[in-house]
């Protein structure tokens, strides 16, 4: 096709219907005239015609016939699927550190300078100095975590908030007791072995999230997964499954197994501080006893349990919540 028959005989839509509305308005053709040459029905140029007036009273004209260029670096396509997410979490609240681990969590590998300019493009203003409570008490909108899955520890780059707890990895190392947690009887799966099931907990706890009832931003927050060999850690409802899977037999046999750990490590004294707690409940379970509570000053529908503490290093040498009225005397004796 040679220059003049580009401009002529026009092969896309959009400039079909530009050189026929150029034609009609700078050389003064009649629509008549115009729909004849570009092969339209009179009636249908005289819509064109329409449609292209109404565009042009509300200034609605971008993009219409030409797209317009745009500067800078090219929007990749991970940016443009992470945006949403980006603007949901910012309406929450998150900052651009937080939403960065979240992304990462999602495996969307963009930077914090995205993140910030993305946020800025929005119109969103800069986030009100937080107190840590208050951090604790953001809402995450509904994004799903990704399921968890054993880690390949191929070399990767991602942000956490929680880096903190990869420090204890060295200790549990260097005691033993990962292998002690291979060697328990606890459960696991084809996906979550023993020790990763257990590490998973022990993230959780030490990560200070203050409500594991809701799928929050640890569900999607790589260094606690790390933590556990996993890309994430588990859902929420993981745990409670896991939990029931779990007996007073395992837990005993793990905490003999732990408690020569100690020895060996010169790490437990000659004495311990041994006392019963109670653990409100607040379900509607009629099998449980009535437990004095002192914090409160009355006798409620609760746990009893039984703790052993060392008063100088500060281990829990010895638990158990299977405590009843009955039994309750005989714990003293089953601890010793």
């Amino acid at each position: 096709m040679n220059a003049i028959n580009f401009f002529l005989f026009p092969g896309s839509i959009a400039q079909k219907q530009y050189e026929a509305l150029r034609m009609y308005y700078v050389e003064k053709k009649t629509t008549k005239e115009v729909a004849k040459k570009f092969g339209y029905k009179h009636r249908g140029f005289t819509t064109i015609v329409t449609d292209f007036n109404k565009k042009l009273k509300n200034s609605n004209i971008e993009g219409l016939f030409f797209k317009p260029t745009q500067k800078g670096r090219k929007t990749t396509e991970k940016v443009l699927e992470a945006k949403n997410i980006v603007i949901d979490l910012r309406k929450t609240y998150h900052s651009v550190e937080e939403i960065k681990a979240i992304l990462d969590g999602k495996g969307f590998n963009i930077s914090e300078k995205t993140i910030y300019n993305i946020i800025k493009r929005e119109g969103f203003s800069r986030l009100p100095r937080r107190t840590k409570l208050v951090k604790q008490e953001l809402l995450l909108p509904k994004i799903n975590a990704d399921k968890s899955h054993r880690l390949s520890f191929a070399l990767e780059n991602f942000k956490s908030t929680s880096a903190g707890v990869l420090c204890l990895l060295p200790y549990i190392k260097k005691f033993g007791i990962s292998q002690e947690i291979l060697k328990s009887d606890y459960p696991e799966t084809k996906t979550i072995d023993k020790l990763s099931s257990i590490l998973s907990f022990i993230a959780l706890k030490a990560s200070n999230v203050r409500r594991y009832s809701s799928d929050d931003c640890w569900c999607m927050e790589r260094g606690l997964g790390l933590f556990a060999g996993l890309n994430v850690l588990p859902k929420s409802a993981w745990y409670t499954s896991y939990s029931h899977r779990v007996t007073s037999e395992m837990n005993l046999k793990f905490l003999k197994s732990l408690h020569k750990i100690w020895l060996e490590n010169d790490l437990l004294s000659d004495t311990a501080n041994l006392d019963f707690t109670t653990i409100p409940y607040w379900g509607e379970d009629e099998h449980l006893e009535n437990n004095w509570a002192g914090k409160r000053g009355k006798a409620l529908s609760s746990l009893l349990a039984i703790l052993a503490h060392d008063p100088d290093t500060g281990i829990i040498n010895y638990g158990n919540t299977n405590v009843t009225h009955k039994n309750e005397s005989n714990e003293v004796f089953g601890f010793l």
